[in-house]
């Protein structure tokens, strides 16, 4: 199973598929990558030798964020937004949808289980 930035890509699976399991790279990204190494789309994991390994883990590494570098990136943003306290900043900071879905009745992914509260009951005069 060869292992590129910190990430052991599946043997059996084609190279260009292989590459989207490493974070910060997609299809269109991994295709791309594929072409400026020469690299052929339709070669298995398995198949590539060392050299081409190391390639392509240098060149991933020099031109784009991915992994440990995107995630901190990515932390930074958004820590950056909780500080200067904007409203994506709020919505993070609470813990709800922050691109302007609605939370009335969905949401739950974000917000977590119901949290059901018991109805008062009304005092007969």
């Amino acid at each position: 199973m060869p292992r590129l930035l910190g990430v052991d890509i599946p043997n059996e699976k084609r190279i260009d598929i292989a590459l989207t399991y490493i974070y910060g790279v997609g299809p269109a990204v991994a295709r791309k990558v594929l072409r400026e190494l020469a690299i052929d789309v339709a070669t298995r994991a398995k198949d590539l030798k060392d050299d081409e390994v190391a390639n392509l883990a240098s060149h991933l590494e020099k031109n784009y964020p991915v992994e440990g570098a995107l995630r901190r990136l990515t932390m930074q943003n958004i820590t950056r937004l909780k500080e200067i306290q904007c409203y994506r900043g709020l919505r993070h900071r609470r813990g709800l949808p922050v691109r302007g879905q609605r939370t009335r009745s969905n949401s739950r992914s974000r917000k977590g289980p119901r949290k059901t509260v018991a109805n008062k009951k009304i005092l007969r005069k």
